[in-house]
């Protein structure tokens, strides 16, 4: 009997101190990005989640496994966390015609041609990427080239930003619009009694409402290749903005079909049938892939298009403030529908006007501090006396660092110098609540994070221009930077209990790098290269 007792002790130890899971990482560099924002060597995952972490000795000793990763001194970090992007925006890009950095409209009507003869038919020809900040005279091009090249096949080619569409005549003629035909918060551009083809802001809508639905295979083809591309640059969970119900049904089916694995957080586009919808109800829509309790709300247009709407008028343009996307009222009913609910409010805002007027409607629901975590998207130019808005409701920035790099070029030309100062202004946002969720609003950016790290750090973009930086004194720090682009981001979706750090009881989202982010020198960030990427303890790269 005592032999028998002995024995039982003895094997119960040896299973404490042996127990078995199904991945171990070991000999790592683990930055945990804890409040602490300590390291560790290794950690033991079991069922998606991590079960231990801390130094290498008490990892292996303690626990056992099959799937054994010997990092060899790896660097690894939290999945990345893309807090403002369009995944099935990127997703139908890459089937569409990619007109990112085309130096010329002609450039983009080559482009345009090449895939229409890859493309024979007579559907509908989309394109996005153009900018005509990067042409010959900045000035925005106008579809005549377009009609002679494509008299009975509709064509439109969206802005990079998202804000204004170039649609041939065929296309206009689909969408019934007339010459001097008017919209709220939009623009069917004219030139000489004609229409010119340029679409701002709400005018876009009239002509994309005309492009056939979208099937579920249309829908998993692109999501997957945007998932494929995403796993590679180290991200594991993307903020979704603006989607309709059509396209959270598609993507839910996706997920729990297991043929989508990305987790999403989703925001409902501000559209009558979202609040109608199973999705807008008390709790949110919630799964283990997919969190939608957030409504994308618009504010203003965009800078490039000078639809961002200003206190006073654009440097570049006299008499021109920009414009508000709905009027006043509507933006103050939507606060007081969701004031009552656990749905976010995430409202787009560029201008210094729009920033102040939709912070006053927030400041009116919110009465002071709270936990709401109602959201200004891009906050990207702001008045020095409304920064304070921030703090005293708790209202969170959630800012795109390559916006500044990407704006740095002509922002000044659009706002003066005096008001530029309060553009891009990430120390001054991130001073009112203490963290600063960051993303890239891709595919209006590149996907890459790493391009998201140089230009928070060093305010430079790819060229590694200005050598100064970019207004310096906005600059986030490294952890700062790695904090934004996961914990931070996950906080800004309520996420932060299940993702954004590596700590005991979170799931397994992390990837592994070649070059220590904390240390790498500015120059070599664009060149660190993701070895591995991991989903729920599940290599999905």
């Amino acid at each position: 009997m005592r032999l028998l007792l002995a024995f039982s002790i003895v094997f119960l130890f040896s299973a404490c101190i042996n127990q078995r899971v199904d991945l171990i990482v070991h000999h790592a560099q683990i930055f945990t990005v804890n409040n602490d924002f300590s390291s560790a060597e290794a950690m033991a995952i079991q069922d998606g989640k991590i079960v231990a972490i801390g130094n290498n000795d008490d990892i292996l000793k303690e626990y056992k496994s099959d799937s054994m990763v010997n990092a060899h001194g790896a660097n690894v970090y939290p999945g990345f966390i893309d807090a403002h992007a369009h995944f099935l925006g990127y997703g139908q890009s890459l089937f569409s015609v990619d007109l990112m950095f085309v130096s010329s409209w002609e450039q983009a009507l080559e482009k345009v041609k090449t895939f229409a003869v890859n493309h024979p038919g007579k559907g509908w020809i989309k394109g996005r990427g153009w900018d005509q900040n990067r042409f010959p005279g900045k000035s925005f091009p106008s579809n005549a080239e377009l009609n002679i090249l494509f008299p009975d096949r509709p064509v439109i080619l969206e802005r990079v930003d998202g804000h204004a569409s170039i649609a041939n005549d065929f296309a206009l003629q689909l969408a019934g619009i007339k010459a001097g035909q008017n919209i709220q918060g939009g623009q069917f551009t004219m030139q000489n009694g004609k229409l010119t083809g340029l679409l701002i802001d709400n005018a876009v809508g009239v002509v994309e409402r005309q492009v056939p639905t979208a099937t579920q295979a249309d829908y998993k083809a692109w999501l997957m290749a945007a998932e494929q591309n995403c796993f590679a640059t180290g991200l594991t969970t993307i903020t979704d903005c603006g989607l309709s119900i059509d396209d959270v049904d598609k993507i839910d089916a996706l997920q729990k079909s297991n043929d989508l694995k990305m987790r999403l957080y989703v925001m409902l586009s501000d559209q009558p049938s979202s609040y109608l919808s199973k999705y807008f109800t008390d709790g949110g829509y919630v799964t283990d892939k997919m969190r939608v309790k957030g409504i994308k709300v618009y504010g203003d247009g965009a800078l490039g298009s000078r639809g961002a709407c200003l206190l006073q008028p654009y440097a570049d343009k006299v008499g021109w403030s920009g414009f508000l996307l709905s009027n006043p009222a509507h933006f103050d009913s939507i606060a007081a529908k969701l004031i009552n609910t656990d749905f976010q409010m995430c409202t787009h805002a560029i201008g210094d006007s729009a920033n102040r007027m939709i912070l006053k409607v927030y400041a009116k629901y919110l009465k002071g501090k709270n936990d709401k975590r109602w959201r200004i998207e891009h906050a990207q130019i702001l008045n020095a006396d409304d920064f304070h808005y921030f703090g005293d409701n708790a209202i969170v920035p959630s800012v795109q660092p390559t916006h500044a790099t990407s704006d740095m070029y002509w922002a000044g030309e659009r706002l003066g110098a005096e008001r530029l100062k309060g553009g891009y202004a990430f120390q001054q946002l991130l001073a009112q609540n203490g963290w600063l969720p960051l993303g890239t609003d891709f595919p209006v950016e590149e996907i890459n994070p790493f391009k998201t790290f140089l230009a928070a750090v060093a305010r430079q973009d790819a060229k590694g221009f200005p050598s100064g930086g970019f207004q310096m004194e906005n600059a986030l720090t490294r952890e700062q930077t790695i904090r934004g682009m996961t914990i931070w981001a996950a906080k800004a979706n309520r996420m932060e209990n299940q993702v954004g750090s590596l700590e005991i009881g979170k799931k397994a989202d992390f990837i592994l790098l070649d070059k220590d982010l904390m240390k790498v020198p500015t120059d070599s960030i664009l060149h660190i290269k993701v070895l591995k990427t991991y989903l729920n303890g599940e290599r999905v790269y």
